[in-house]
């Protein structure tokens, strides 16, 4: 197996992160004509194209096996400084600011659980990159190499990877009163569809479905949905009478309690199991993430 050169592999993550070669270049401190020189390098290394000219610019099947490699470098670079530095503070500069720990998690956990639970590596220097997605998704940002873990809702460990139950989060159906009286009086029904609206996350989030799915006992029910990138939005519109939504049932408690929202079908709940997956390597660092995650899942989730 070849030994590749640290310094072409980082050029090469700096691209896909960054998403072109000029901003990879200021990133690295040097020449866009060094970039693309590491980049050529390195394909001819590999004797595979890396990256797909795109916009932004992608690593191909090829490199993304090396940018997981690349990460994965990074990551055990972090620690070996981390060590050094317990042993001599004042002549080993730390590297866990700048060693950044990317993760993939799904906007509901974000909003609920998962920053409480990181709370602590935030304010211990710790640098984060926390990508959102849904989580049927977020499992794909870590096959691609692109981060070194991610809570997802898929039970079998990927290739490579280890895979922490974490909980369970129950969602429910909520919209103002005001929505509920206008639109289902009588609580969610095949009936009341035809006249509601929901809000999704996006077109990837199915979990409006499959609760009216479970609720109303269809099977293939058609929703009319706007779509809101954000959990907290999502909530805030529903407050405000745009339509219904599907959250977790711990994010809009205090709305439900409170009289703001109204519990379309308070006999329902759509329990979505939720797991972490990272790389199998020996890092104090990775380790120290799935620690965090794990405490507090068990604070926020049903087990």
């Amino acid at each position: 197996m070849p030994i590749f050169d640290p310094h072409a592999l980082e050029c090469l993550a700096a691209i896909v992160e960054e998403g072109s070669f000029d901003r990879a270049a200021v990133r690295l401190s040097i020449t866009q004509s060094s970039v693309s020189q590491r980049l050529r390098t390195l394909e001819m290394q590999a004797g595979a194209v890396l990256i797909v000219r795109t916009r932004p610019l992608k690593a191909t099947s090829a490199g993304r096996y090396l940018l997981k490699h690349a990460l994965q470098l990074r990551l055990l670079r972090a620690d070996l400084d981390r060590d050094l530095q317990a042993l001599a503070p004042r002549e080993a500069h730390s590297v866990q600011g700048q060693e950044r720990m990317a993760i993939a998690v799904n906007a509901d956990s974000i909003a609920t659980w998962v920053l409480p639970a990181l709370q602590g590596l935030a304010q211990s220097g710790m640098a984060l990159e926390i990508i959102t997605d849904d989580q049927d998704f977020t499992h794909e940002w870590l096959r691609e190499g692109q981060v070194q873990g991610c809570v997802t809702a898929l039970a079998k460990p990927l290739r490579g990877c280890q895979v922490v139950q974490l909980g369970v989060m129950d969602y429910v159906a909520v919209a103002s009163p005001a929505y509920a009286q206008a639109h289902c009086p009588a609580g969610l029904n095949a009936h009341a569809l035809r006249d509601m609206r929901f809000l999704a996350f996006n077109r990837k989030d199915d979990l409006q479905a499959r609760f009216v799915r479970k609720a109303c006992g269809l099977k293939s029910p058609g929703l009319q949905q706007n779509f809101l990138p954000s959990a907290h939005g999502r909530v805030r519109a529903a407050v405000d009478g745009w339509g219904a939504t599907v959250v977790p049932l711990v994010q809009v408690q205090a709305l439900l309690q409170s009289g703001q929202l109204s519990d379309l079908a308070p006999t329902v709940r759509l329990p979505v199991a939720l797991y972490w997956h990272c790389w199998k390597l020996e890092s104090a660092l990775l380790q120290s993430l799935t620690d965090a995650l794990r405490q507090g899942a068990a604070q926020a989730l049903k087990a």
